[in-house]
């Protein structure tokens, strides 16, 4: 049938070019894959020794050009850096702080231009994936900022004798394992991570990005994406995790959904911690414009903005104060920041539905309460430990909006001094109205005293403090009040009602309504609270609080203690009236004993 159709000359003689072209095509194509391998071999060898100055060596059992496809095929591709290098770049403190090392099995090429490599020295890829690498970093600090010199050129300055350009269109990293080691710290620190992708895209070298600022590494953007990802503290008392994570370069954006923190049981966490307890979970977690590069060099936490959305936070502060050997300063804002031990500069902290718990164990109760402030939306204004930005402002502006116990509308303004040595910060406010039998949970237990009854309208406080105590003034409108003294029932394990102290109390001491009558000026009381090293700072917040608001509704210190010598006078009455009565009945039976006798002996 073939024969059939070739019947013109002309049709034999296209038949036959067209077969010499194929044929030429296939024989250029098995030459150049033949020829072209070492050359791209050769080139990529030396690309990578120049452009690092010799720190890294990369080498590959073989390499599969496939020009008809237009795909290089390279395995068993092993980059690491070379010690010797690296210590010499040490003793010049010109040592980079991270050190990379890659292992991959297989590296595809696609879209790639050989001829564009030979003959104009242009390296250009479409796309290079690499499949189930395996990514070492290693972090040692050995400088904190960039190192100039006279000789420092750029990738492409370095590039540029062998090649004018570099082009990737996409770098694809799919189900990376990797492992850091951070050796910054007093102890080795080791992350491991796993089924992790990363998208790099438009990667370019040449004179033109060789000082552009807005690509990282080269390229315009490179995407990080991780699911499901879980990890231990390291004193093994936290586990934390979240359910994705994204960072992207391009947007200088990071962010995490599903973020938890959870503590081991409690019991074994307080036999083993000196510090409160915490859980705390968020639904989303963004971090904007923030810094990767200065992160990656040189752990340096630089963003604009850091919202933390939907959530809760628990603290359970802890109940062995007798193990405290330290002062619990350090669980103040503005003291925690230097503990981070990083430098950090966030320009704002958004705070979005969090709902923050504080729980307490009182000895004198057995019991534990807990204080709530649901729903807490606000912002937090320039978190700091930068030596350079505390010199331009050296205070944290806090405001916040809250509901106490689920009910008053609270807006609170907190100030921290971030440079005082005696981590000074102010706090003042005002709750709305609400039924102040709503308190009870948290000051049953923790102030063995029950509200029966009460109204507060407004409760407005100012308060001045730092590590030795706190002072200012407190003013709370209510009426109505009535309440009851309580005391601990062993053999109920519950929570009893004194009754006569409590019946004394409502009669002589408290202080049913501020103010006392319609029309009256409001009592305004002082606060002055000495603080305990054992004392952290929720504890102190609310303590402040409560040596303001007891004098206000009549239970001030003076007042208490006469009360108290009262109910044990009182009580020591009661008992000598009891023992005169006990005689007196002793002395009746005597008495009755006595004629018994006589008229059983018939006197």
């Amino acid at each position: 049938m073939a024969a059939a159709i070739l019947t013109k000359k002309w049709h034999k003689v296209t038949a036959i070019v067209l077969a010499s072209l194929v044929a030429f095509i296939l024989i250029a194509a098995i030459f150049v894959n033949s020829y072209w391998s070492p050359i791209f071999s050769s080139k990529v060898k030396d690309v990578v020794a120049k452009s690092s100055d010799g720190l890294y060596t990369v080498d590959f059992s073989s390499a599969e050009v496939h020009v008809l496809r237009g795909t290089v095929e390279i395995f068993n591709i092993v980059l690491k850096p070379d010690t010797t290098v690296y210590n010499f770049k040490k003793k010049q403190s010109i040592a980079p702080n991270n050190l990379v090392e890659l292992r991959v099995k297989k590296l595809t090429l696609r879209h790639t231009h050989p001829f564009l490599l030979y003959f104009r020295h242009k390296l250009d890829i479409g796309e290079v994936e690499l499949n189930q690498p395996d990514v070492k970093i290693t972090y040692q600090l050995n400088h904190k900022k960039d190192t100039v010199l006279r000789n420092n050129k750029t990738a492409w300055q370095k590039i540029s004798k062998s090649l004018h350009s570099i082009h990737i269109g996409n770098i694809l990293l799919g189900d990376v394992k990797f492992k850091y080691e951070d050796y910054s710290g007093n102890k080795l620190a080791i992350s491991e991570l796993k089924e992790m992708n990363i998208t790099a895209r438009d990667l370019l070298i040449d004179s033109v990005t060789q000082t552009d600022r807005s690509r990282l590494l080269y390229c315009k953007d490179i995407i990080a994406e991780l699911n499901n990802y879980t990890g231990e503290s390291p004193d093994k008392l936290y586990t934390y995790r979240f359910n994705h994570l994204r960072l992207s370069t391009r947007d200088s954006r990071l962010n995490i959904e599903g973020l938890s923190l959870k503590p081991i049981r409690t019991d074994a966490f307080f036999a083993q911690a000196k510090t409160d307890k915490f859980t705390m979970h968020l639904d989303s977690l963004q971090l904007n414009n923030f810094d990767f590069l200065s992160y990656h060099k040189y752990r340096i936490i630089s963003a604009s903005c850091l919202i933390l959305h939907s959530g809760s936070l628990e603290v359970f502060g802890n109940p062995n104060h007798t193990k405290q050997l330290t002062d619990r300063v350090v669980t103040f804002p503005n003291v925690g920041l230097y503990q981070i031990k990083s430098d950090v500069k966030l320009d704002t902290v958004r705070v979005k539905k969090i709902t923050v718990y504080y729980t307490e164990f009182n000895q004198k109760s057995n019991k534990t309460g807990t204080i709530s402030f649901n729903n807490t939306s606000g912002r937090f204004i320039n978190i700091t430990a930068r030596p350079a930005a505390l010199q331009q402002n050296n205070t944290c502006n806090v405001d916040l909006v809250t509901y106490f116990m689920n009910r008053g509308k609270l807006n609170v303004h907190f100030l921290f001094n971030l440079t005082d040595k005696d981590h000074s910060f102010a706090y003042k406010g005002t709750l709305g109205g609400m039924d102040l039998k709503d308190v009870n949970p948290a000051i049953r237990p923790l102030t063995m005293v029950k509200i029966n009854s009460g109204s507060l309208k407004q409760l407005d406080f100012d308060i001045r403090a730092n590590q030795a105590g706190s002072h200012g003034t407190v003013r709370v409108l209510y009426n109505n009040l009535n309440i009851s003294l309580l005391k601990e029932d062993t053999m109920l394990n519950s929570l009893q009602t004194k009754a006569i102290p409590s019946l004394f109390a409502n009669i002589f001491i408290i202080k049913h309504d501020n103010p006392d009558k319609p029309g009256d000026a409001p009592r305004v009381t002082n606060v002055t609270y000495t603080r305990s090293g054992e004392t952290p700072f929720f504890k102190f917040v609310w303590q402040g609080l409560l040596d303001g608001l007891k004098p206000a509704i009549g239970l001030d210190k003076e007042t208490q203690e006469h009360t108290t010598a009262m109910v044990r006078q009182m009580a020591a009455d009661k008992k000598e009236r009891q023992t005169k009565r006990a005689l007196r009945r002793e002395k009746r039976a005597e008495r009755k004993a006595l004629r018994a006798e006589k008229k059983a002996n018939g006197q």
